[in-house]
């Protein structure tokens, strides 16, 4: 496996199952940009869930991994939509990362630590003129 890479380990009957910091990331930000309200990562401005899944946009930044023994503790910074509760947001945002994490791993979430750090704007799109 690759040296500069942190695994989690989970040792199996059959073997050793090694997931990298990496794919938790991933999965974090992915659960985390699913929820409504939410405006992107603050490390991501602006991405589209598609270059994202693409490959063309990493989700490495605005989010980090800790793990210490067999719980995580995951930290992700993101931007609210304006007009929604930040409240709201971070705690939808906090389970939605919970889950995603512990079906996808069936590791243990000790935290999901939610750094509100700014407000996303959307806006109007022009609409064309009629007539």
């Amino acid at each position: 496996m690759a040296e500069n890479k942190e695994y989690i380990s989970c040792p199996d009957e059959l073997g050793c199952i090694h997931i990298s910091e990496d794919v938790l990331a991933v999965t974090t930000a992915v659960a985390a940009l699913e929820v409504e309200g939410v405006g992107g990562l603050s490390g991501n401005l602006g991405s589209d869930l598609a270059e994202i899944i693409s490959g063309r946009k990493s989700l490495s930044r605005g989010v980090r991994v800790a793990v210490n023994e067999e719980s995580i503790t995951v930290d992700l910074s993101i931007l609210v939509k304006y007009g929604s509760s930040v409240q709201e947001v971070a705690k939808a945002v906090q389970n939605s990362v919970a889950t995603a994490i512990e079906n996808t791993s069936g590791f243990h979430l000790e935290a999901v630590n939610v750094h509100v750090s700014g407000v996303a704007f959307d806006h109007p799109k022009k609409q064309p003129k009629q007539g």
